[in-house]
């Protein structure tokens, strides 16, 4: 996907293998902030389209940005930072503040200064307020309005596992930053891209 992706982490991975990519005794559930990303199930470009570099929604794309967006409305112990919904992925930043004093959230082009963490070891993988909590929560409820518009009861949306870059520092937030952002443009060139040369 870019140089972003930590050596250990494969996006390509067979999803069939339910290997965890967490990183162990790492607790999800601390203050920080949390580059991820999260992809369709097979990878089917179900959110609408790139337009001259530009993303185009459709209505499960608008639904998916909802969601995201309700995220933090409904979380207090969160804030979203930039974020970018692509043809059948999501990236965004997530920062768990831990202090439950209300969240707010931010489309491309916000400019905040996010806290960085700091590890501390536990034996929870997926703690209450942690980010797998987060992402499960999300993904239900994207998923859930999506298969009432399309009439698909139970049909899978996400792949089951999603993908997760601990921001250790400020030049790290910004770099991953301006990759949310362009994104777009690179499509193309996105190994994510079922039609890219990359795949």
């Amino acid at each position: 996907m870019s140089a972003l992706a930590p050596a250990n982490m494969n996006i390509h991975s067979n999803d069939r293998r339910r290997r965890s990519i967490r990183l162990r005794n790492y607790d999800y559930a601390q203050a920080g902030a949390y580059f991820v990303t999260i992809c369709t199930q097979n990878r089917t470009c179900l959110f609408g389209e790139i337009v001259d570099g530009t993303m185009i929604l459709n209505s499960f794309g608008l639904t998916v940005f909802e969601e995201w967006t309700r995220t933090s409305q409904i979380r207090q112990e969160i804030e979203l930072d930039v974020f970018q919904v692509m043809p059948n992925h999501i990236h965004g930043i997530i920062v768990i503040t831990g202090n439950g004093a209300g969240a707010s959230a931010a489309h491309v082009g916000a400019h905040g200064r996010a806290p960085l963490p700091h590890k501390r070891p536990t034996g929870i993988s997926r703690a209450p307020k942690s980010l797998g909590s987060i992402i499960a929560g999300f993904k239900s409820a994207a998923t859930k309005q999506i298969n009432l518009m399309r009439g698909t009861p139970s049909q899978p949306v996400w792949q089951r596992n999603y993908y997760e870059r601990i921001i250790r520092n400020e030049t790290e937030l910004d770099t991953i930053r301006k990759y949310i952002v362009n994104n777009p443009l690179e499509w193309a060139q996105d190994e994510l891209n079922p039609q890219s040369s990359k795949t």
